[in-house]
């Protein structure tokens, strides 16, 4: 590992794996200030969802269009894509509590600001549009520190664990704050779940204040430099178990992941359920996640072949959906897209974590979320496009062909690298693909 300075030694050919071990599913909740963290996450969480779920439907009210909803989505993440290394660098170099205490209170600040414009009646798009740049600006400091203070929490130790519970903190969320939006959209309006969300921030805030520093597992912050942007590019190109995950979660954060485009027009134009079926569609993937992240705490390692599969699986399920006749089948299928989603989400984000120097780790998380993140508004603005001219079927399939090409290519690519091949034979009567080591004479060949 690079301890931060100089060019990375070569990385050996194949891609490591963390080690295999049996984890108790809530084990490092016993760390207090994780514990702490993981409290204040769950309300904040909560009231994120809640906004999301108001901020596309009062989009999609204010101006009957899908584009519209995507250009919002793209809005919240183009911070990402254009400013998301340097959050990475700025992170590396600054004390991880108070950067999120700074980030926090500005996205409360936004979330109170929409509220006080939509219940007074004044809201225009242009001011929802606003908003959501303003938080993804915000994002690009709070992720990265968000993401590699989770260590500084709990220790090497518990990391695989405590990143899973997170993805499942973040999914029980989405259980809850669809429907409470969906209640509030129908009964009183969207302005009171723009409220409700920027008042939950304080319990973040709170538990971030609580904290027994001296409990911290610190990590030595990098010394402003010249060059930490590129040295920090260098680092990931260079290891192909770093590279290859965040080349996947970029594909499919572009392509395969504008749910809010997808799900708010079938909801409206093809099955016309309404705000209440919009909310449920969310609720039941968000429950598929919830189940994806606790057997990921329970599994204690990440393995890049379970990435693959994940992805595949992702993609196709996806085509499947987009061709769904009816509403009850199309929902159904939320929960296992729900499932192999958050699969890929949490074990590509433990991969890289774990095969990167603690010095590095802000501007690989930041590179990392930058790409799955930070796709969106590339993807979410032609994929609204697709979804209004074309259908929301033509636009959900689109997604998840390319979604499943990335993943079939990329574990081609990761097989040859690691030296195996795919083997194809017949196991208790069935058929059977596998991929093997190659054989000494196959290697030669191929070099």
């Amino acid at each position: 590992m690079s301890t931060g300075s100089g060019t990375p030694s070569a990385p050996a050919p194949t891609a490591p794996t963390t080690p295999a071990r049996k984890s108790s599913m809530f084990s490092s909740l016993k760390v207090r200030n994780y514990r702490l963290f993981f409290v204040g996450q769950v309300v904040s969480n909560t009231g994120t969802w809640m906004q999301r779920i108001a901020q596309d439907w009062l989009v999609l009210s204010l101006t009957g269009s899908s584009a519209a909803v995507g250009i919002t989505t793209a809005l919240q993440f183009l911070p990402m894509l254009l400013f998301g290394l340097y959050g990475g660098v700025l992170v590396d170099r600054l004390p991880k509590r108070p950067a999120l205490l700074v980030t926090q209170s500005s996205m409360a600040l936004s979330g109170l600001a929409l509220a006080a414009l939509t219940l007074t009646g004044h809201v225009q798009v242009w001011h929802v549009y606003l908003a959501a740049f303003f938080v993804g600006l915000a994002t690009v400091v709070d992720n990265p520190a968000r993401q590699s203070f989770v260590s500084e929490m709990v220790g090497p130790d518990q990391l695989h664990n405590a990143v899973s519970l997170n993805s499942a903190n973040f999914q029980s969320a989405r259980l809850v704050g669809p429907a409470v939006a969906g209640l509030m959209i129908t009964g009183v309006g969207t302005g009171w779940a723009f409220l409700a969300n920027g008042l939950s921030f304080a319990a973040p805030i709170t538990s971030l204040l609580l904290m027994r520093a001296r409990e911290l597992f610190p990590v030595k912050r990098t010394p402003r430099a010249k060059g930490q942007l590129r040295e920090g590019l260098q680092y990931v190109a260079g290891r192909p178990e770093l590279i290859w995950p965040v080349v996947l979660v970029g594909f499919i954060g572009t392509f395969g992941f504008n749910f809010p485009v997808w799900l708010s027009a079938f909801a409206d134009n093809v099955f016309h359920v309404g705000a209440g079926g919009y909310s449920l569609l969310n609720t039941l993937m968000a429950l598929g996640s919830l189940g994806g992240a606790l057997l990921a705490a329970r599994r204690g390692s990440a393995r890049m072949r379970l990435l693959i599969f994940a992805a595949l699986t992702f993609g196709v399920l996806e085509i499947v959906a987009s061709l769904a006749p009816a509403y009850w089948l199309f929902a159904v299928l939320m929960v296992p897209i729900g499932i192999c989603g958050l699969t890929v989400n949490v074990t590509a984000n433990t991969t890289v974590q774990m095969a990167t120097d603690p010095a590095m780790r802000g501007r690989v998380m930041s590179l990392f979320m930058m790409v799955f993140m930070g796709g969106t508004p590339l993807g979410a603005p032609v994929i609204g496009w697709i979804t209004d001219t074309y259908g929301a079927r033509a636009g959900f399939a689109l997604g998840g062909v390319v979604s499943a090409l990335a993943a079939g290519t990329i574990g081609l690519i990761l097989a040859r690298v690691g030296g195996l091949r795919l083997s194809v034979g017949w196991h208790g009567g069935h058929p059977r693909l596998r991929f093997v080591q190659r054989k000494r004479e196959e290697l030669a060949t191929a070099v």
